[in-house]
């Protein structure tokens, strides 16, 4: 009597999966960039074949048309819907609510990036209102997070987060945008809160 061979797996074949399936699998579950060093690791594959194989996924999503793509941010990998495809996933996710975040959390969110790490008052002092709900709004969306303690006041110092740079699309914050040329220096600011 003859046995039956073992079925095939899901997948319908018995050979291992290519590293382009395996980096595919393991960035699909991952909420947050993940570094091509911590792939390699969890891929079991060496550093610089899995740098090669992210930048060729990356290319092919682009080449393809795929709903999705590929993109190296905050020191990381992680998959995005396209950006082209984002008021239709944002539509279904939300079902009419809006996730957009108000003038005053978008400047004082401007305020930290560009000056950070920042204290609340300095905040306040270059917006001229109260930042105080703003903040707490900015933390809680996990754009913000608390950076230590100013030496001076005592205050404590708030820091863009990781988040901020994915939603962003930026690697790092030099790669923020120049400020406008006709806002006023920052040292102008620094001398205008300090006279109050």
């Amino acid at each position: 009597m003859s046995e039956d061979p073992p079925a095939a797996p899901a997948g319908g074949s018995t050979r291992p999966p290519s590293l382009s399936a395996v980096l595919e699998a393991l960035l699909l579950v991952t909420d947050e960039p993940v570094p091509a060093a911590l792939l390699a690791t969890a891929a079991e594959a060496p550093a610089p074949e899995v740098e090669q194989t992210l930048a060729d996924l990356e290319r092919d999503y682009r080449e393809a048309d795929r709903g999705i793509e590929l993109r190296r941010v905050a020191g990381g990998w992680r998959l995005y819907t396209r950006t082209d495809c984002a008021d239709r996933v944002e539509r279904f996710l939300l079902g009419g609510q809006s996730a957009r975040l108000t003038q005053a959390a978008l400047e004082t969110l401007a305020v930290v990036a560009y000056r950070q790490p920042v204290t609340r008052s300095r905040i306040s002092a270059v917006r001229g209102v109260d930042v105080d709900g703003v903040v707490r709004l900015l933390q809680a969306r996990g754009l913000i997070t608390d950076a230590g303690q100013d030496a001076e006041t005592a205050g404590t110092l708030y820091r863009t987060t990781p988040l901020f740079l994915e939603r962003l699309g930026l690697r790092t914050l030099d790669e923020l945008p120049p400020l406008a040329p006709l806002l006023p220096e920052l040292d102008e600011l620094d001398d205008a809160s300090t006279s109050r």
